[in-house]
């Protein structure tokens, strides 16, 4: 489906409103926009896992992002946080969990987690995850959406600088940075369980292309990665100057 057509499912959605207190602003139509999110964003951009589409078509995105950015949250596009930071884009978050192939009990790593968004998304999958993020205001989004909505400890949050990684709990058998980063640092790739998989946004190769996701993997004592698909995102501002894998 191309930018265009999604466009207007965009549009649709949110034209669908329910009616709020009399003479007073209508409220957007949140399920309608899940919906159209799943079925015009993701199924149409090879995002394939039952799970995955059940935990998106489940999750409310909106509660995500601060509230005057709620109109936003099923956009098709990167919504822009507070920090220089973003909630990524539907399709591009949902192809990333993808390449973790999670499974239930999976013990998951997020890094430069931001709202939590993705963090929720994989414990919905039924990893078990813990959630590293340092900017104070970003947890606090996180904190209250997460509220409630998940069995208690599906997703523990913590406040450190994301670059080293979460030694404490490795090791890993997912780990997500949710951002682009010039490399993989060795420590994080170091936190892998044997056979762990690791999924990124990667720079273009050469000057001029574009930034791809990538696919790690953790295999006889090495890590290597893979390219997997064109993306663009924020780059994790912690990372540019952290040492790592070049592949």
């Amino acid at each position: 489906m191309d930018k265009a057509a999604m466009m207007d499912l965009d549009r649709t959605a949110m034209a669908g409103m329910t009616h709020g207190a009399p003479g007073g602003p209508a409220a957007p139509d949140w399920e309608a926009a899940r919906r159209f999110m799943v079925d015009g964003q993701l199924r149409p951009n090879k995002v394939t896992d039952p799970l995955l589409l059940a935990a998106m078509g489940a999750l409310p995105r909106e509660r995500f992002v601060p509230a005057a950015l709620a109109p936003r949250a099923y956009a098709d596009e990167d919504v822009r946080l507070p920090g220089g930071r973003a909630l990524i884009e539907p399709m591009v978050i949902a192809r990333l969990l993808q390449l973790l192939r999670l499974r239930e009990g999976d013990r998951m790593l997020v890094l430069g987690a931001g709202t939590g968004y993705a963090a929720a998304v994989a414990a919905r999958c039924g990893a078990r995850v813990v959630a590293v993020e340092d900017d104070p205001a970003l947890l606090g989004i996180a904190r209250q959406a997460l509220d409630g909505l998940l069995p208690a400890g599906a997703v523990s949050l913590v406040q450190a600088d994301p670059v080293q990684g979460h030694a404490a709990g490795a090791p890993y058998d997912a780990i997500l940075i949710e951002g682009e980063i010039p490399a993989v640092p060795p420590a994080i790739a170091a936190q892998l369980a044997e056979g762990g998989r690791l999924a990124t946004i990667l720079p273009g190769a050469a000057r001029g292309q574009a930034a791809r996701a990538v696919s790690g993997l953790r295999a006889g004592g090495s890590f290597s990665v893979t390219d997997a698909f064109d993306c663009a995102t924020l780059a994790l501002p912690h990372f540019q100057a952290a040492p790592g894998f070049v592949f």
